[in-house]
C-alpha cells in the first residue's frame, strides 16, 4: 500500500515508502519547517511539509531505513524553541516526488498547536544590530526564527505573516529575499523587518508633540529622560511599559504617585541575574 520500488542509478529498482505525519505541539514560528526541509534533503527524502491549524503537516519518502533517522532526529533534537506534545505518522501511497519542498499554509478546523511565547533577541541577531556594515543596524526590531514577538502578534492560526499584525508591512526586497530561502536562518519568520520596511520608533513628549522620528535620536532622548529621573512610557506590541530609573527616589515616587501604587513593589528589569544580585538577595529556585 506504501510501498514502492523505485528505479536506481544502476539500473536495479530500490525499495521506498511514504508516510504522513503530523507534529503538534509548539511547532509555528519556531524554525521547524525549515529544520523538516533541511533534515530531509540531508537524507535524501522526498515530499513536502505545511502548517495547518492542527499542527505541522509533513509527507515524506524514501527509502525506510533513511525515514526512520528522520522520525529519530525530528523528535529527538527539534529546533531549539519547538516542543512536540505528539509526533503521529502512517504509510499512505508512494507518488515519487522529485524533491522536498515547503507548501503554501493550509487552515482546517481544530487549534493543536502552541504559539510560541515572545523570545529575547539571539546572539546573531544582536550582532547584526551591533554591526556598522549589517543593514540592520542598530535596527531594535531584528528578528529571526530563533528570537522575536512571536505570541504577541499573532491575530489567528496558522501562524503565518498574515494572520499576524506584521502584514501592515510589505517586505522589501532584501526581507523578502530572506523570507523565501529555506536556507536561511530568517525563513517565513513572520516579524522578520528591517529599517527599509518594518515599525521604526519615535519620541514625542508629554504634551505629545515635538515627536523625533529619527530612531537614534529618540533613542537618545528616551534615554536622557529616564537618566534624568523621568517617566518614560514605552509604547510596545503588546502595550505599554512604564519605565523609570529605580536608583532615582524621586523618580519611583513620581511614578507611585501617577499610578496610585504606593507600596507594592514595581518589576525591575536588569540585564542579567548577577547584576539583579547587586540590588537583592536571590536564591536558586528564584534565579
Amino acid at each position: 500500500m506504501g510501498d514502492s520500488r523505485r528505479q536506481g542509478s544502476q539500473g536495479l529498482k530500490e525499495f521506498v515508502i511514504r508516510k504522513r505525519a503530523v507534529a503538534e505541539g509548539r511547532v509555528q514560528g519556531v524554525g521547524f519547517r525549515p529544520f523538516v526541509w533541511r533534515l530531509a534533503r540531508e537524507l535524501e527524502l522526498t515530499g513536502h511539509t505545511r502548517n495547518t491549524s492542527a499542527g505541522v503537516v509533513i509527507e515524506i519518502e524514501g527509502k525506510p531505513e533513511n525515514l526512520d533517522e528522520f522520525e529519530r532526529r525530528l523528535t529527538a533534537n527539534p529546533p531549539p524553541l519547538a516542543r512536540i506534545t505528539s509526533y503521529k505518522s502512517e504509510l499512505i501511497k508512494t507518488r515519487g516526488d522529485q524533491s522536498f519542498v515547503i507548501k503554501k499554509s493550509d487552515s482546517q478546523p481544530g487549534r493543536k498547536i502552541l504559539v510560541s511565547p515572545d523570545i529575547r533577541i539571539c546572539s546573531a541577531c544582536l550582532a547584526d544590530i551591533r554591526d556598522p556594515a549589517n543593514p540592520r543596524f542598530g535596527y531594535p526590531f531584528a528578528n529571526c526564527t530563533d528570537c522575536g514577538p512571536r505570541y504577541t502578534i499573532t491575530a489567528s492560526l496558522p501562524y503565518d505573516r498574515a494572520t499576524t499584525t506584521m502584514a501592515c508591512f510589505p517586505l522589501c526586497d532584501r526581507c523578502e529575499a530572506e523570507y523565501e530561502n529555506p536556507a536561511d536562518r530568517r525563513f517565513h519568520a513572520q516579524p522578520v523587518a528591517c529599517p527599509d520596511c518594518g515599525p521604526k520608533i519615535w519620541y514625542a513628549d508629554v504634551s505629545g508633540s515635538n515627536a523625533d522620528r529619527d530612531p537614534g535620536d529618540a533613542l537618545k532622548r528616551a534615554c536622557e529622560l529616564i537618566l534624568n529621573g523621568g517617566v518614560l512610557a514605552l509604547k510596545g506590541l503588546g502595550g505599554f511599559q512604564l519605565v523609570c530609573d529605580a536608583r532615582s527616589e524621586e523618580a519611583v515616587a513620581r511614578l507611585r504617585e501617577a499610578k496610585n501604587r504606593p507600596a507594592k513593589p514595581f518589576a525591575v528589569m536588569t540585564a542579567t541575574t548577577d547584576d539583579a544580585r547587586l540590588f537583592c538577595d536571590i536564591d536558586e529556585n528564584e534565579a
